[in-house]
């Protein structure tokens, strides 16, 4: 017996230690191939992929950076975007009440000077319903003294009351 049969006749396991039959060459060339060239091909891969994921991670945290400066210039131009609508509309309550308060003194005014209108208008009317009726008065006591003025007096009082009355216009 041969030391190959041997060890495969014991069960149904066993080796066999011809070169030839087992392509054992074949295997060990292709081990050493994969051996001495498979590191540079994939370590080549494997390096520019690893260098393609730090390019992107870089970027990303770039980009991250850049995001949160922008953010924060966002959040502080927000920030006095508010303190001057504040600013405006406190502005704009002062203005409006200060626009009220000045209307209601010119209306006040105006009212104060309408009513020394109608003040002065009436005092004027009322001097010049005064003034017309003291006239008529005047007219009416003139044409009663003169109506019942002939039938008092004689002739000699007439005579006597023309001298007194040119006398009178003499002397002023």
């Amino acid at each position: 017996m041969t030391l190959p049969s041997l060890f495969a006749s014991h069960g149904a396991f066993g080796l066999n230690l011809n070169v030839f039959e087992t392509n054992i060459v074949n295997l060990a060339i292709v081990i050493f191939g994969l051996y001495k060239f498979l590191p540079n091909f994939l370590g080549g891969i494997l390096e520019r992929r690893r260098a393609i994921i730090l390019a992107d991670l870089k970027d990303a945290e770039e980009r991250l950076a850049s995001s949160t400066a922008a953010l924060a210039q966002a959040q502080k131009d927000l920030a006095e975007a508010q303190q001057k609508a504040e600013q405006i509309r406190a502005d704009g309550k002062s203005r409006a009440e200060a626009i009220r308060l000045d209307s209601e003194k010119r209306t006040v005014e105006e009212m104060a000077r309408v009513k020394q209108g109608a003040v002065a208008d009436l005092n004027a009317e009322a001097s010049r319903v005064s003034a017309q009726l003291r006239r008529e008065a005047a007219r009416l006591a003139i044409e009663k003294a003169l109506a019942t003025l002939p039938g008092k007096l004689d002739a000699e009082a007439q005579a006597q009351l023309v001298n007194q009355s040119i006398n009178t216009l003499g002397n002023a």
